[in-house]
């Protein structure tokens, strides 16, 4: 890999204790509600301008390490935070929920996200604006307008305590094709552009590409779904080996894609056993949720549920970040509330 990837070595460790429910604030909140803010401030938007840390009640934590976020979110906890924003990315994100995972547990303070990234596809899902003012994002809060979303949940098989939590998993090609995203982002394309960008390309690199072209290679990886079963092979690669997995616990996503249609479930799934041209020839259809039954014979599956487990022998990807290979399960996280306008 290259670019501005980061590839992590192992999975964050979840080890306090979650607070005492009994111990949070909980609605309604204050009069002058407690904001605690989290600044990335390697964010591709940082410099805005009014981020909100100067309005009366917000705590801004702008840490230089993810080492750093526990200790923070533990404060917010102890100071009983009504809302926690978090000013960055969609990798900002998933930094916080992992790191605040031990220390919330599955009762989380509501959240604001202040989109900031160079990607922001759960913002995309959220229907937040980009550098959304947070005035304005607590005004909505004051309305109660919010959603609620389910992080992914991706924890070792053999010790659930290691685990990271996000919204967008991918693996086999989806890791070179995020590789290709980072150089996109250098060139100055954001957000949906450089999703269409990223998208475009690697289905070309794979259509026209040699046998030996890395953009056909497949990947030994196996995959069973929430029944115990090991989802099925079309042929087209080795039984053990596919060629691209998705997942995502998100319902909209940037450039019109729909990659798993109509389905609806807490985690959902979408694999390509091999890289056969019939059925890339029809990813543009594909990526926009047009899945016709010949592309699911030929090795398209499209799968939802609570959970399935995939065993991986090359690193995946979570919101924009490499993460090893090894034994997973992948299950909903606990219900968030986001404040959306």
């Amino acid at each position: 890999m290259h670019g501005m990837i980061h590839r992590f070595e192992r999975l964050p460790q979840v080890d306090a204790a979650p607070v005492d429910d009994a111990a949070r604030a909980a609605p309604p909140v204050r009069a002058v509600p407690l904001v605690g803010l989290i600044r990335n401030p390697r964010s591709h938007g940082h410099a805005r301008s009014g981020d909100g840390s100067d309005l009366p009640g917000v705590i801004t934590a702008a840490p230089s390490q993810r080492s750093e976020l526990p200790a923070i979110l533990a404060d917010f906890a102890a100071q009983r935070v009504d809302y926690i924003a978090i000013d960055g990315g969609d990798g900002t994100v998933r930094d916080v929920l992992s790191c605040g995972a031990g220390v919330f547990g599955d009762a989380w303070p509501t959240l604001i996200l202040l989109p900031s990234g160079k990607t922001n596809a759960l913002a995309y899902d959220l229907k937040v604006p980009r550098l959304w003012p947070l005035a304005e994002a607590l005004e909505a809060a004051r309305r109660d307008s919010h959603v609620v979303r389910r992080p992914l949940v991706v924890a070792e098989a053999g010790d659930e305590r290691s685990q990271v939590r996000g919204f967008v998993l991918g693996a086999g090609v989806f890791t070179r094709s995020i590789s290709l995203g980072q150089d996109a982002h250098r060139y100055g394309a954001f957000n949906a552009a450089a999703v269409g960008v990223t998208a475009l390309w690697s289905v070309l690199q794979a259509f026209f590409g040699s046998a030996g072209n890395p953009w056909r290679k497949t990947s030994r990886m196996r995959l069973r779904l929430e029944n115990g079963q090991e989802l099925a092979h079309a042929g087209g690669a080795p039984a053990d080996e596919r060629f691209m997995v998705f997942a995502s616990s998100l319902e909209g996503f940037p450039a019109g894609l729909k990659p798993f249609g109509d389905l609806k479930a807490p985690v959902r799934l979408a694999v390509l056993d091999n890289p056969r041209r019939s059925i890339l020839l029809r990813l543009p259809l594909i990526f926009r949720g047009q899945i016709a039954p010949k592309v699911l014979r030929q090795g398209m599956h499209v799968e939802g549920g609570e959970e399935f487990v995939m065993d991986l022998s090359e690193t995946f990807i979570l919101d924009g970040e490499e993460f090893p290979a090894g034994h997973y399960r992948v299950f909903a996280g606990p219900r968030l509330r986001f404040v959306v306008p």
